[in-house]
């Protein structure tokens, strides 16, 4: 435990030498956010959504997009994190879409059925008389 006195801020500024040189920090644009590896939502597509390994493969691109942040190699980092994007589109597309074809058809199945089975009753009621097989 340090109990010298007094303390010493590490946040505070440092002194400045009196050398009598000026210096000018530019900035040059807009700073990039960091890139983003979409490791949740790959981890979902491997787990949930995974028809042809694509939610394997976009885990495995986030991983290394992740790998590439930590090591500082933020441009690879990027590229990395969008192909994991890419094919987490694609694993979320692939799972989603023959469901809800596949409803669609029940669903004009269904009502296309309703219509032949009012039609046939309409039909199995008619009443004939004898003359009708003469």
């Amino acid at each position: 435990m340090d109990t010298s006195y007094p303390r010493e801020d590490p946040r505070a500024p440092t002194p400045r030498k009196a050398d009598g040189a000026t210096h000018t920090a530019l900035a040059l644009g807009a700073p990039r956010p960091p890139p983003r590896d979409h490791l949740i939502w790959s981890v979902f597509s491997t787990l949930y959504l995974n028809p042809c390994c694509l939610g394997f493969l976009a885990l495995a691109y986030s991983i290394k997009a992740r790998d590439q942040k930590v090591a500082g190699d933020l441009e690879a980092a990027r590229r990395l994190g969008s192909k994991a994007k890419c094919y987490n589109i694609l694993a979320t597309m692939w799972a989603l879409v023959p469901p809800l074809l596949l409803l669609a058809l029940v669903v004009t199945g269904a009502l296309h059925l309703s219509r032949l089975a009012k039609d046939s009753a309409a039909f199995f009621s008619t009443k004939f008389d004898d003359s009708d097989y003469d």
